[in-house]
């Protein structure tokens, strides 16, 4: 169940790759080896290997951090995309001068229902990437937590994190 923010046809990935607004532009070389790590995605080591490079030369740029993110993900290292996916949040919080701790930020931080304010909904996508690998890695508390953030600052759901919600009721059922 990925996130848009983490799928590889979004529009946000775009916006975030480009936007001055998330640590100005993206250096070429290491747009080169993000370019570099999607072609050799089937081979484990080597795009790794590129998203590392790409690291070194734009160490905490969103663009990084979110093919970072999708490697891992899609790889089923699911502990490794949690600590991508937390240093997700710091960023964003600090683009959008929150609290360090998500659970500190308010409704009232920004204004998170607008689909223009990309800061906001990158914060967003990475609480709920974070809260989905909380839920899959059995940390349903931690979880549920995040997820109760999310629709406390976006209470329409423009995230979609009632889906997430869904699951963790369901979580534990029988199935009839």
């Amino acid at each position: 169940m990925p996130d848009a923010l983490f799928n590889p046809q979004s529009e946000i990935n775009e916006a975030l790759v480009t936007s001055a607004l998330l640590g100005a532009g993206l250096p070429s070389e290491a747009e080169h080896h993000l370019w570099e790590a999607g072609l050799a995605y089937h081979l484990d080591d080597i795009a790794e290997n590129h998203l590392r490079e790409a690291e070194a030369l734009a160490p905490g740029h969103a663009a990084v951090l979110i093919g970072l993110y999708r490697f891992y993900f899609y790889k089923g290292r699911l502990a490794e995309a949690l600590d991508v996916a937390r240093r997700c949040l710091l960023k964003a919080a600090q683009e959008n001068d929150f609290p360090a701790d998500w659970r500190c930020v308010r409704a009232d931080d920004a204004e998170f229902g607008r689909y223009e304010n990309i800061l906001a909904r990158f914060f967003l996508f990475s609480l709920k990437g974070y809260a989905y690998l909380q839920m899959r890695l059995g940390e349903t508390e931690e979880g549920r937590l995040a997820v109760q953030k999310l629709l406390e600052l976006d209470p329409t759901d423009k995230i979609g994190a009632k889906v997430l919600l869904g699951v963790l009721e369901r979580m534990g059922r029988d199935d009839e």
